[in-house]
């Protein structure tokens, strides 16, 4: 056996099936995925129906299962690739990296919108729950407020800064710009800690303060300031940094 001959045998026992056709029928992504549900499909097999082709050499499903590896910690991480890493993988144009961004960030807003008839705004487990994937994966801390009408329903959310949450750096005047705009008779502060540990900052307690105290001459109440970790979430409001309003009376 001559070196082409030997090198062509070794890429068909690391790759064997170098098309998605060259698969047992009952074992394509497509095929499979029709006969027993999309339930019973790998997340390599879920992602090569996205994907539909690969590369020469490379059948989608291979592709599909090198982006995972890639990742570094399977679809979680995919979440954390920009379009231009994806574009570092070979087989991976403009075009599939966009698809597979795309499909992250429609899984983020299914996972949002299962929640939004049912969350409660008065409820710090019902916020945290609602806005968890939305700011636990991000790299960068991000302030993010809520504004509530007058029967506690939201209004919209707005990010206010992105980068760091530091008191000397926000101003309540942002934030309340954007609630008196809204039309808000109460708002929620909500902030990500890329570290995944949710436990308050020296920071983040002064900036409570000052916008509890610039809300009160408002009337605009701050319901709670939440902090985000990694499946994990503080209510600076249950944890005691500030008391309710009518033990603040003589």
């Amino acid at each position: 056996m001559n070196t082409t001959e030997t090198s062509k045998k070794q890429t068909e026992t690391q790759h064997p099936y170098t098309t998605i056709k060259s698969i047992p029928e009952e074992e394509r992504p497509y095929e499979k995925g029709i006969a027993r549900g999309t339930s019973a499909l790998s997340d390599a097999e879920l992602l090569a129906v996205i994907l539909r082709t690969g590369s020469r050499g490379q059948s989608a499903l291979e592709l599909s299962r090198e982006v995972l590896a890639k990742s570094g910690t399977g679809l979680l991480g995919i979440y954390h690739m920009s379009i231009s890493d994806l574009q570092k993988i070979h087989g991976l144009g403009k075009v599939k990296a966009l698809q597979i961004k795309c499909i992250a960030e429609l899984s983020r807003r299914i996972a949002r919108a299962r929640f939004s008839e049912t969350v409660s705004f008065h409820d710090p487990a019902s916020v945290s729950s609602y806005y968890m994937e939305t700011l636990r994966h991000e790299e960068q801390e991000v302030l993010l407020l809520v504004m509530l009408n007058s029967k506690g329903k939201l209004i919209r959310d707005e990010v206010i800064s992105k980068g760091t949450v530091r008191a000397s750096l926000i101003s309540p005047r942002e934030i309340f710009i954007e609630a008196v705009r809204h039309q808000a008779v109460s708002i929620l502060l909500l902030h990500n800690h890329p570290s995944g540990i949710p436990d308050p900052s020296r920071d983040d307690v002064l900036l409570t303060e000052r916008v509890r105290a610039a809300g009160a001459m408002l009337g605009i109440e701050l319901l709670d300031h939440i902090i985000i970790g990694d499946r994990q979430a503080v209510s600076m409001r249950e944890q005691g940094f500030w008391l309710e309003p009518s033990k603040n009376k003589g």
